[in-house]
């Protein structure tokens, strides 16, 4: 969780907050991928990509 706080205050401190929803897009994808890694449904989703 200190990664996260860290992150938040170096987006506000530099005024980068327009990159928030991007990091959160990509960790959501990135999970994404990982889970479906294993599973049937995963050639379908790296035919997405």
């Amino acid at each position: 969780m200190e990664f996260i706080k860290e992150l938040w205050v170096f987006l506000k401190a530099r005024k980068k907050l327009w990159l928030a929803p991007i990091i959160f897009v990509m960790v959501i994808l990135g999970g994404l991928l990982i889970l479906a890694q294993g599973s049937v449904v995963a050639p379908f989703i790296y035919t997405m990509f």
